[in-house]
């Protein structure tokens, strides 16, 4: 019997507690042995989005994030493969690699009413589970064509760019983002003016 994994994408410029609390939420709520925190390289679905970060740094962030749980793993796939990442091709990646292991894919209530959108999400929803958290504002949605759990999570609105804005600004961001992620954020200056 293989490992049931979480699989967390995101742009995690930089990665909040937020973001840790949902993958904690989602190990418990969904019985997951593992979830795996996933970097994009560059994000399909987000015109004109680009990361403040670089790859690598964003990579090295989450690592500084997840250290001390040790169901918390990172995967580099999107970043070694550079280009748009497409989730499909990803899960697809990843159930080749780990062929006894099953993958549900993390993500926010406001992006199941944009899975129609998605490259190849008929394929993707063969493949893959869904596991939503709740966002405020955005009601429960469960496409035909897809299997999606929510779990609920607790209202904290916090987003990586309300703490790129603080960064910027030169104001704390103590108890938002680990420790080490700040200390790594002001040696290297990301996200200041």
């Amino acid at each position: 019997m293989g490992k049931r994994i979480g699989v967390y994408g995101g742009t995690f410029d930089p990665p909040h507690l937020m973001h840790l609390l949902i993958a904690e939420e989602a190990l418990e709520a969904c019985e997951l042995d593992e979830v795996w925190f996933l970097p994009t390289y560059q994000p399909p679905h987000v015109q004109e989005k680009h990361a403040r970060a670089s790859a690598e740094e964003r990579s090295d962030m989450v690592e500084l994030a997840i250290e001390g749980n040790d169901r918390f793993k990172l995967c580099r796939l999107e970043l070694e493969r550079k280009g748009k990442s497409y989730t499909v091709d990803t899960i697809a990646l990843l159930r080749e690699r780990y062929p006894d292991d099953y993958f549900y894919f993390i993500l926010g209530a406001d992006m199941v009413d944009d899975l129609p959108t998605w490259h190849k999400v008929g394929k993707l929803s063969e493949m893959t589970a869904f596991i939503a958290f709740n966002r405020p504002g955005y009601p429960e949605s469960h496409p035909d064509f897809a299997d999606v759990q929510y779990i609920e999570m607790p209202l904290v609105d916090l987003s990586s760019s309300f703490l790129r804005e603080r960064l910027k600004m030169g104001r704390s961001c103590r108890y938002f983002l680990c420790d080490t992620v700040i200390n790594y954020i002001k040696e290297r200056g990301l996200y200041a003016n």
